[in-house]
C-alpha cells in the first residue's frame, strides 16, 4: 500500500510553518522575512508572531508577499493558560482568520480568568487552523499537559530554533507517548526564526498539494500528506505486511519505529531504496519513519496506523 501522501495528487511544496518577524520578538520586518524565504527556495511561509496583548495581538498579513512563485499562510502562535511548570502555553495555528478573537493574554505570564491551552487549540481549530503542539522539550511539557490538548493535527517534533538556542529540539517523545495512547497525530518539523541567531532554514515540511495557494496547502497538511526535513526527501514509501520500503534521496541509515522500544534500523552507504522488515512491530497499532544522510540530517513521515 503506498502511503497516501504519495498517492494524493499534486506536487511537493517546501514550507516553513514557524517563523516571527519584528511584530513581535523577531528582528525582521515581515517583507524581509517572507523576501528571505523566497531567496533560499521555499515555496512558502506562515508568519506566525506571537499573540499577546503585548504586541497588539497580531495576525501579521503577508498576502502584499505573495506572487506567482511563493505563498504564505496567515498564523500566530497563541499563548494562553499556565502549563504545570507555570508558564504560558504555545500552541502553533497556521491558517488563522485575520479576524480571530484575541484571548486574555497581555503577556507571557498567565493570569486569571483565562482560557487553558486545550481551550484556544480548540478555537483555533474550529477557525480552520492547522494546530500543533509547539516544541514539548523547550516548554518542558509534561504528558498530563500534552494529553489535554485534544485539538491538535500535529506535534512539532524538530524545531530548529530550540537547538540551535536551547539543545531542547525534540518532540518525539511526546508524540510517540500519545500514539501509543491512541492518539493520532502527524509530527511537523520547523524553524521558529526570529533571525536574533542562526535559527533559520533548518527545519522545514513538504507538502502534497494541488496548488500552492493557502487554501490547498492547509487542506494537504490537514490530511497529513506531507513530511518534514532538514535535508534527505522521501520519493516514495511502500507499506506491506511484512516489511516497509522507501524510496528517498541518498540517506546512510533507514529507521522505522513503533510503539514501545520497537525499532528496526538498516544502514549503508548511498542508499536510495531501502526494505525495512516489520516482524517486530506485530503488537503496534502504528508506525513511523525517519531517514537519515550521511551529514547526519534527518526527514520524518508522519505516523500511520495498521
Amino acid at each position: 500500500m503506498t502511503d497516501s501522501m504519495f498517492s494524493a495528487p499534486g506536487r511537493f511544496f517546501r514550507g516553513n510553518l514557524h517563523t516571527h518577524s519584528n511584530r513581535s520578538d523577531g528582528a525582521l520586518e515581515a517583507e524581509e522575512v517572507c523576501r528571505r524565504y523566497k531567496a533560499e527556495g521555499y515555496d512558502f511561509l506562515a508568519l506566525t508572531d506571537h499573540f499577546v496583548g503585548l504586541y497588539d495581538y497580531p495576525i501579521t498579513d503577508t498576502a502584499p508577499f505573495r506572487d506567482n512563485q511563493f505563498t504564505t499562510i496567515l498564523g500566530a502562535e497563541l499563548h494562553s493558560g499556565a502549563m504545570a511548570n507555570g508558564e504560558l502555553w504555545h500552541i502553533l495555528a497556521v491558517g488563522l482568520p485575520e479576524d480571530f478573537e484575541a484571548p486574555n493574554a497581555p503577556h507571557f505570564k498567565p493570569v486569571e480568568e483565562q482560557e487553558s491551552g486545550a481551550e484556544i487549540a480548540r478555537r483555533a481549530r474550529e477557525a480552520g487552523a492547522y494546530v500543533a503542539i509547539a516544541h514539548p522539550q523547550w516548554s518542558a511539557l509534561t504528558m498530563e499537559d500534552a494529553r489535554t490538548i485534544d485539538a491538535a493535527h500535529a506535534v512539532e517534533a524538530y524545531n530548529h530554533g530550540c537547538a540551535v538556542g536551547a539543545d531542547r529540539a525534540d518532540g518525539f517523545h511526546t508524540l510517540d507517548l500519545l500514539l501509543s495512547e491512541g492518539r493520532r497525530l502527524d509530527l511537523c518539523a520547523t524553524d521558529d526564526a526570529h533571525f536574533t541567531e542562526p535559527d533559520y532554514f533548518g527545519g522545514w515540511v513538504m507538502v502534497k498539494a494541488q496548488e500552492n495557494r493557502p487554501e490547498s496547502l492547509l487542506e494537504a497538511l490537514k490530511a497529513g500528506h506531507y513530511y518534514s526535513s532538514q535535508g534527505p526527501d522521501f520519493v516514495n514509501i511502500s507499506w506491506g505486511e511484512k516489511s516497509v520500503d522507501i524510496e528517498s534521496s541518498a540517506v546512510s541509515s533507514v529507521i522505522v519505529q513503533g510503539q514501545g522500544s520497537a525499532a528496526v534500523a538498516v544502514h549503508g552507504e548511498a542508499m536510495t531504496k531501502t526494505q525495512v522488515p516489520l516482524i517486530r512491530f506485530t503488537d503496534s497499532p502504528w508506525l513511523r519513519v525517519t531517514i537519515v544522510d550521511r551529514a547526519g540530517k534527518r526527514a520524518w513521515c508522519n505516523p500511520v496506523w495498521r
